[in-house]
């Protein structure tokens, strides 16, 4: 389909976001993620031969709404000639049982969304059997800790770290953000104590031979790879325990590299944590590590979310109303837009775009 630059925008313009994330899968990486202005943007942007293929998906998308257009129109047509009404009356059981269901679902409010933030009551901490086992673990094998956020990774981590230190080997925990490992090296210092936590990012380098050491997924990789060319680092010898955080990171197409590399350069009598809230395919991962390492390897999956998940639409005029017909957010269930959502959405949909 030859169009010029003009008339593919206007047609991109025009086309519902799901049409445009249909034409972006496979193309633009994490298009889920993007509003439809972002996504035209992309497109734009593509080379010429990308825009090619995209402009024939294009035409055929277009064509087939054209055709779907034409045929109601053809079907209306015939109602009217036959005498036939031009709307079928609805199966009034199916709508009599939606408008209950929706008048139900209008029911959860934003106070029902909000219920519960704030500092809960002060108890005996006690760990769950989970975090338990993987501490366990970690003291003849690599471990994989895959659990909601908020479920106590962080205390695997910080016992573990203690379970290495006692035997006077050194810790490298490493983040994929500066940011974060900034935080984890203050979170530390008040745990461990000042002396003991050093930080190697690449602007900062604090404590540099401490025995519990924060640094970046990259740092670690380039004083792994230094030690394999002989630039052996004497830390490396007593290395215990890395703790890879947010190791779902391996599946990241630009960064997902580093973290391979760094697994695969890891000394033999290091033990590997693995800490993730998202990794897709862990028992597929815990058989890579067992494969590639003379450890084996044992997953510690915990499903039950500690902190619920709730989600809300802001609207560009400002209000606030719940995201879904259900109150919290399930892992692996299907969702359905709240009401008050739904008409906030196609408010917006027919201001902007001209759509009904």
């Amino acid at each position: 389909m030859d169009l010029t630059d003009e008339q593919f925008k206007f047609e991109l313009e025009h086309l519902p976001v799901r049409l445009l994330h249909f034409l972006a899968k496979g193309r633009i990486h994490r298009h889920f993620r993007l509003g439809k202005r972002r996504l035209i943007q992309f497109f734009l942007s593509l080379p010429e031969e990308q825009l090619r293929t995209i402009k024939q998906d294009l035409h055929r998308i277009v064509k087939a709404d054209q055709d779907k257009k034409e045929l109601r129109k053809s079907l209306q047509d015939f109602r009217k000639k036959s005498h036939l009404p031009s709307h079928l009356p609805p199966d009034r059981t199916h709508s009599a049982r939606r408008q209950e269901e929706e008048k139900a679902f209008s029911s959860l409010t934003l106070e029902n969304i909000l219920e519960g933030i704030g500092i809960p009551e002060p108890t005996t901490f006690l760990p769950d059997p989970w975090q338990t086992e993987a501490v366990e673990h970690l003291a003849h094998s690599d471990v994989i800790v895959s659990a909601p956020t908020g479920s106590g990774k962080t205390y695997v981590a910080i016992e573990a770290i203690k379970q290495a230190m006692a035997a006077n080997q050194t810790v490298i925990y490493t983040s994929p953000l500066k940011a974060l490992s900034n935080t984890k090296f203050m979170e530390f210092s008040q745990i461990f104590g000042s002396e003991q936590v050093g930080i190697l990012t690449g602007d900062r380098r604090d404590n540099p031979h401490a025995p519990l050491l924060i640094m970046t997924t990259e740092i670690l990789r380039n004083l792994l790879y230094d030690a394999a060319s002989g630039e052996i680092d004497l830390r490396l010898h007593t290395l215990g325990l890395v703790i890879l955080d947010e190791s779902q990171y391996l599946a990241d197409p630009e960064r997902g590299v580093v973290w391979e590399e760094t697994i695969i350069l890891c000394p033999g009598q290091t033990k590997l944590l693995l800490l993730s809230a998202s990794i897709g395919n862990p028992q597929e991962l815990s058989q890579w590590l067992a494969s590639i390492r003379p450890l084996s390897c044992r997953l510690i999956r915990h499903t039950k979310r500690s902190v619920p998940l709730r989600g809300l639409y802001l609207h560009p005029s400002g209000p606030l109303v719940p995201l879904f017909q259900s109150q919290d957010i399930a892992q692996g269930k299907d969702f359905a837009f709240h009401p008050e959502t739904k008409r906030f959405m196609n408010e917006y949909e027919a201001r902007y775009f001209g759509r009904r």
